[in-house]
């Protein structure tokens, strides 16, 4: 068995429409659900990712109106790391940012920046032969676009404790002191840790997990593979749209292994994906309730339009 790198990364905001205008405006992505968080349905889930809404390239943001600021520490993780295609990509990247008064730091090949409320993005240009998931932006050239995520980057205490059950559990393979790539037979991604001697405190601009990819028919397998290995995840949830089981690894952060499908077209076509409230099955008799609590946003076409 082999996971398929990221499937998604869930963080933090306390600001929805900011977070449309930035990630569906500026980056280009596209929203593909609209939703609300299945633990709170009174707050939204909401979905970003290429025009297919393919894992691998899926940020998702719970909204927690008014929310504290959190701060990345140790067991957490602090940065999001897309692939883009070139150095010509990275210059159109530095210049967009610039132009919306998003200040980025360049070094090399990579280009790190923060979203409105601070959580860590970076932009990576890294050849690879896994298939780029691009979203389309009136604005945004399909060959300078963001193309899934290249890895995410962790603090950990000791990231040496995690070593074994990364290794021996998840069959991830290092790929250098203090990282390690998750690669199936279609895509893969990485996991880096960084030294930090403090712990976080979660809240608006922080990531609250991150998902690893499988494959339906091995999901069962992997939870009794994490189990065996000391970890303790939850039984497998049927989220609608994919189904997860969540454990935290030893350095402390929260993992998920979510399955490939059944995928955001089961209750929406896919040329409408997050035009519209979807709320899977179990939660439509809420929608009266909860449609007058969740904020009003922009549309995201008028967003990527401009």
């Amino acid at each position: 068995m082999r996971l398929e790198g990221i499937h998604h990364v869930t963080a933090i905001t306390a600001d929805a429409p900011q977070n449309v205008e930035f990630y569906a405006g500026l980056l280009g992505l596209r929203l593909v659900k609209k939703t609300v968080n299945q633990d709170d349905p009174t707050v939204y889930h909401l979905f970003y990712a290429d025009d297919a809404g393919s894992y691998g390239s899926d940020l998702t943001f719970f909204e927690y109106p008014g929310a504290r600021r959190g701060q990345a520490g140790a067991g957490m993780v602090h940065r999001v790391v897309w692939r883009i295609a070139s150095s010509e990509a990275l210059d159109f990247w530095e210049q967009r940012l610039a132009a919306a008064g998003v200040q980025a730091e360049r070094a090399d090949d990579r280009l790190l920046f923060r979203d409105p409320e601070e959580l860590e993005l970076e932009l990576a240009v890294v050849e690879t032969a896994d298939p780029p998931l691009v979203a389309e932006h009136p604005e945004i050239p399909a060959e300078l676009a963001l193309q899934g995520f290249d890895s995410v980057r962790a603090y950990a205490f000791d990231p040496e404790q995690s070593r074994r059950f990364l290794a021996d559990a998840m069959d991830f393979r290092p790929a250098g002191e203090t990282a390690y790539e998750s690669r199936g037979q279609e895509r893969g991604s990485s996991y880096v840790y960084d030294r930090m001697d403090t712990a976080g405190r979660g809240g608006a601009g922080t990531v609250h997990h991150v998902a690893w990819a499988s494959p339906m028919d091995e999901h069962e397998a992997w939870r009794a593979r994490v189990l065996e290995a000391g970890a303790t995840p939850t039984p497998v949830i049927d989220r609608f749209y994919f189904r997860s089981i969540y454990f935290r690894e030893p350095s402390g952060v929260l993992f998920e292994i979510a399955t490939i499908g059944p995928g955001f077209t089961v209750d929406e076509p896919a040329e409408h994906l997050g035009e519209k409230l979807s709320l899977p099955p179990a939660f439509e008799h809420l929608r009266e309730q909860v449609e007058p609590l969740l904020t009003p946003l922009p549309d995201p076409r008028v967003s990527a339009a401009r």
